[in-house]
């Protein structure tokens, strides 16, 4: 995936604004060499972001990347080495260290996560739970650490929740009018075993369980012998989600990998090149 180059010109619009007035103390003509390097284990995610912000600020900058797109490094790698105008690099520093530590941050809990469940046959999937401004860049991240998109919006897929179904008067009606109104995928959200039935009759494309206990979920995978996807949402962490997956859900949907990420620690040291 390619950033979109308009949305990184409002990222360093809102940093520059009138102009870097800090680096206009150093000479235009002045080069400079830099490195950037993680203080953490991490994977890398997010070298085309970072590319675009020097792009934008200058043609001469080059980057050099040590490291690949999706890879897992330790502490203290050497990510890159840059090469170019001085004022580029000084004013390009923290819009590209924002956008490299936070999609790293996302690739890097994806990883975790996806490897968790590795040999289970469950997909965890992200949510719409995204920092505003960055939902497609995280969820290329989520695929960058191994882990799979749910729906980017609420324009590619229908999630039938508590209210709609209030709204539509019963399970079986909202599945109804989903279908009729849009040919895309629909997906129900259940809350319990009961409504589980209400929904399987209903023959969605996928049914999430929840906040399901583990034994519930045995049952409603049971019931369903495969013919519906199952989806399993709701308090599902690090510590519980291999034994979620071993009950036999297809997916299991995780905001945290994309609304509780902290950005991954690393640092840009620059030093003038005198020619």
């Amino acid at each position: 995936m390619q950033p979109n180059s308009a949305e990184i010109a409002l990222y360093l619009a809102e940093d520059i604004g009138s102009g870097d007035i800090t680096a206009s103390i150093v000479s235009a003509e002045t080069q400079a060499n830099a490195t950037v390097l993680t203080r953490e284990p991490m994977v890398l995610c997010g070298r085309a972001w970072f590319d675009e912000v020097f792009r934008q600020l200058s043609h001469q900058v080059i980057v050099d990347w040590q490291c690949a797109e999706g890879e897992g490094v330790s502490a203290n790698t050497l990510l890159c080495r840059l090469y170019g105008p001085a004022r580029a690099l000084l004013t390009g520093e923290r819009t590209a260290l924002n956008l490299l530590q936070t999609l790293s941050a996302t690739a890097t809990v994806a990883r975790c996560y996806a490897d968790a469940v590795a040999g289970t046959g469950c997909k965890v999937l992200d949510t719409r739970k995204t920092l505003p401004g960055l939902r497609l860049a995280q969820k290329y991240a989520v695929k960058c650490g191994g882990c799979f998109n749910h729906r980017i919006g609420l324009f590619d897929a229908i999630l039938i929740k508590e209210n709609h179904i209030i709204a539509a008067g019963s399970i079986a009606d909202a599945v109804k009018l989903a279908r009729g109104y849009a040919n895309v995928p629909v997906e129900v959200e259940v809350e319990d075993l009961d409504e589980f039935a209400q929904a399987f009759a209903a023959q969605p494309d996928r049914i999430m369980l929840d906040n399901f206990s583990l034994a519930d979920m045995r049952t409603a995978v049971a019931r369903n012998q495969g013919v519906l996807e199952l989806e399993a949402s709701g308090n599902i962490t690090l510590d519980n989600i291999r034994t979620v997956a071993e009950t036999g859900v297809d997916f299991i949907s995780i905001g945290a990998l994309t609304k509780n990420v902290v950005a991954v620690d690393l640092s840009m040291r620059i030093e003038m090149r005198i020619d």
